[in-house]
């Protein structure tokens, strides 16, 4: 769980080295639990209102979509702990939630989306008919927008009743000790660690698919193959009311 541009493919290209361990994509998994959690408020359900039924459908949602993956131990990717998402998973997916939060500072990813929208004319924020970057960025903030799912899922995780579900790593730690850090990880999930290659890293491929980045813009998920922790030369051109407005989220 994290926010874009915070560090997610780069960790997938270090999990997947793991024959039995994937990290997914972005998923569409809570997304299926969410519509037919919908399900039970449309008339016809209500009209016949069988529970154990759609409930059925709902435990099972995790092993039918997973089913053909080889992996033993799979890493989903969304915003699982915001109340609703984790509200319908305490209900149905019937294994102990685990959740991963990889945390960058909120301005360092901003700044991530300037460096890649300003080079990269696909980029979905240019498509918009938002012309400046304040524009682009409050357009990246809304509320129904990735970036602000995840920051309600992150903030409601670490709530003292939620704490224990999750584990924090900081994008900073994961490029400059990944060993240490993805031991912690390993720790936190209870497996056996398996040593990683943390050079000549690949892109994210996973089941022998791949990012289709025609979708949101080229180069979304191009992560580099070599990992070192740089300074974003863009972090000055967040303008002043982006600073302003969101400058205080922090961990």
């Amino acid at each position: 769980m994290a926010m874009p541009r915070s560090g997610n493919t780069l960790f997938a290209s270090l999990i997947n080295q793991n024959p039995n361990l994937a990290c997914t994509a972005n998923s569409i998994t809570l997304e299926i639990m969410k519509d037919l959690f919908l399900l039970k408020q449309t008339d016809v359900f209500q009209n016949f209102p069988d529970h154990k039924s759609i409930n059925n459908v709902m435990d099972s949602v995790y092993d039918l979509y997973y089913k053909h993956w080889p992996q033993q131990c799979i890493i989903d990717r969304g915003p699982v702990m915001t109340p609703g998402n984790l509200m319908v998973m305490q209900q149905h997916f019937k294994q102990p939630i685990k959740c991963i939060i990889i945390w960058r500072d909120l301005m360092d990813v901003l700044a991530s989306y300037i460096k890649w929208f300003e080079n990269e004319p696909t980029a979905f924020p240019n498509k918009y008919g938002k012309n400046t970057i304040e524009e682009k960025l409050m357009m990246l903030m809304n509320k129904d927008g990735a970036v602000a799912k995840e920051l309600i899922a992150i903030e409601n995780a670490l709530k003292p009743e939620n704490k224990h579900m999750s584990h924090i790593v900081r994008y900073e730690q994961l490029v400059t000790d990944p060993e240490n850090t993805l031991r912690s990880i390993y720790n936190f999930l209870e497996i056996e660690y398996y040593p990683h290659r943390f050079h000549n890293l690949n892109q994210v491929v996973v089941n022998g698919l791949s990012y289709d980045d025609r979708v949101v813009g080229s180069n979304m998920h191009t992560i580099k193959t070599e990992m070192k922790l740089e300074d974003n030369p863009y972090k000055k051109l967040i303008p002043q009311s982006i600073i302003n407005k969101y400058g205080h989220i922090k961990l």
